[in-house]
């Protein structure tokens, strides 16, 4: 079988498109120019962040913990400027940011518990200056105005119950860029909530954790003013309110969970069936996104969320736990088909927590899993400080790389040759999102972790997005690694982080999409051609077959 290398999807497509409804302007994403690091699944690029003066990415490096600096002066050839050790400032670089000549970088400690770093360069990787921030700072951002640096510290504990355990309180740390002052914003003032923080669907679960130690901060973003920020906490399925004016977290959200029983929530729920089965079954989804990002439209603040999902498994407590297990006993009076569900074809592969759906008698009666294998549009509300879910993506990652790669449907980052071994385990695995506004229009662009690429929606109207595009340079017909390092023809393996370089600043003179991949170490740059004719865009992706509509969705494989 001959696989096209660079594989992708511009709407419209007889084969994956049903129903036919509004026009969205067309545009091509594609891959102009590529830096390898030649680490592979090390962590070789993790992180992107870019300066339009001198037109250098910068990129988080895990495996060498440095920062690699570079130049995409012309973007169809990036070459290495220089690499910034980082070794002497901490255990690794997890993050960097790049705002108004100046290279911010969270740094962990050697030990992850203690305070980290926030590190200070100027666009040639020359020390400024460095600031203690709270445990595992995990992300930083650059508010919308520049004069603060605000940093997640994510405070993970080494293990629970053991004599040795430490559980760092999660904060974020606001830096004050005028004189590199820096306060600390937590959440020792919900500790006395944790009853009512944990009723209202806040997952509070850590062994003899407070709320302000269980929190754990993993990404940010902000109000266009600067006023204010929204903070998601994971593993615990909420996002946190930061009062900027006052610098003190005011609300913390819980996201609910996706209900995957409705049509258009299918998901493949098993690696070991050698089928595509996308279908609706009886399991609640906890979207607990990775990266955010947020945009404004006529007025209203809408925050975008990459639904990937994430669970704790430490020394001394893990709540992942499969249907399978004897250990997972299904209630029989919510399940009376238990006996079928804990069949490995159906539900017994699936991984899901432990800690939600359990009964007074021990058994479960709700089946909670991890991620929504979605993006989500979440409207802010001013009045009322709330979120509400305005619109989720539901099957269609699954249903869109179903059509386009059968043969390596929800594949592992890895190793090729690995067909439907995520399906057990958050499928494709959403991990980051960009929103850009593309000649008046608004476009989220979603990197898939383990299979891969970038999904590609027309978010216009909030209410209605529209899928665009996807594409995927990853080559599954060659192997992952020659002689210890990334075959060059792979393509990009991991999609971790994601950059979007507007026109303006772009060296190219068009907008630029970026990729750090850590599993393939590959940075790639691509293209956005914009179009100026309209296409047919997809008023459901559920309509993919007759019975996709109904969220059924199987494929043979083809051997």
């Amino acid at each position: 079988m001959t696989i096209q290398k660079l594989i992708g999807l511009i709407a419209p497509s007889a084969i994956l498109l049903g129903a036919m409804a509004t026009p969205a302007a067309a545009f091509t994403l594609k891959p102009i120019g590529t830096y390898s690091t030649g680490l592979f699944n090390v962590g070789g690029a993790e992180i992107p962040t870019y300066d339009p003066v001198t037109q250098r990415l910068y990129v988080v490096n895990g495996q060498n913990k440095s920062i690699d600096i570079i130049s995409i002066s012309d973007p169809t050839q990036p070459s290495l400027f220089k690499s910034i050790d980082i070794t002497a400032y901490g255990g690794g670089v997890n993050s960097v940011a790049f705002k108004n000549g100046l290279l911010a970088a969270a740094v962990e400690a050697p030990v992850k518990q203690n305070p980290g770093l926030a590190v200070f360069f100027n666009p040639n990787g020359d020390f400024i200056n460095s600031v203690t921030v709270g445990a595992l700072p995990d992300m930083l951002t650059f508010t919308p105005d520049g004069t603060r640096v605000l940093v997640a510290n994510e405070g993970e504990p080494n293990s629970y119950s053991q004599p040795n355990s430490v559980d760092p309180e999660g904060s974020v740390s606001i830096i004050n860029l005028a004189d590199f002052s820096v306060i600390n914003a937590g959440f020792t003032q919900f500790n006395s909530q944790i009853d009512q923080l944990r009723a209202a669907g806040v997952r509070i679960f850590g062994p003899n954790a407070t709320v302000a130690q269980d929190l754990e901060p993993e990404y940010i973003t902000f109000s266009q003013d600067s006023t204010k920020a929204w903070v998601v906490l994971q593993e615990n399925n909420a996002i946190a309110v930061l009062d900027l004016m006052n610098n003190v977290f005011t609300d913390i959200i819980p996201l609910g969970f996706k209900d995957h029983s409705l049509p258009g929530n299918g998901f493949d729920a098993s690696d070991r069936d050698n089928t595509i089965n996308i279908a609706n079954w009886p399991v609640l989804g906890m979207y607990q996104p990775d990266g955010i990002t947020s945009y404004t439209i006529n007025g209203k603040t809408y925050i975008v969320t990459a639904n990937e999902g994430d669970a704790r498994d430490y020394t001394g407590f893990s709540e992942e736990l499969r249907v399978g297990n004897s250990a997972y006993q299904l209630d029989p009076t919510a399940f009376p088909n238990a006996g079928a569900l804990k069949n490995n074809a159906n539900l017994g592969r699936l991984t899901v927590t432990n800690t939600l759906g359990r009964n007074s008698q021990g058994l479960f009666e709700e089946i909670y899993a991890f991620g929504g294998r979605s993006f989500s549009i979440w409207e802010w509300n001013e009045d009322t400080r709330e979120l509400k879910q305005v619109y989720d993506s539901g099957d269609d990652f699954e249903q869109i790389t179903a059509q386009l790669l059968p043969e390596f449907f929800n594949s592992n980052h890895e190793e090729n040759n690995s067909f439907d071994n995520r399906s057990d385990n958050k499928g494709p695995e959403p991990e980051d999102v960009k929103v850009a506004e593309i000649n008046g229009r608004f476009y989220a662009f979603i990197g898939l972790e383990r299979l891969g690429g970038v999904m590609v929606y027309d978010i216009t109207d909030p209410l209605q997005p529209t899928f665009v595009n996807y594409v995927n340079n990853r080559d599954f017909t060659v192997p992952t690694t020659l002689n210890g390092i990334t075959n060059p023809l792979v393509g990009d393996l991991g999609a971790e982080g994601l950059l979007f370089i507007s026109a303006p600043d772009s060296p190219n003179g068009k907008p630029l999409l970026v990729t750090a991949n850590e599993v393939s170490g590959t940075t790639t740059i691509f293209s956005i051609d914009d179009g100026v004719k309209s296409v047919p865009e997809p008023g459901a992706i559920f309509g993919l077959l007759a019975t996709a509509a109904m969220g059924i969705l199987k494929f043979k494989r083809q051997r």
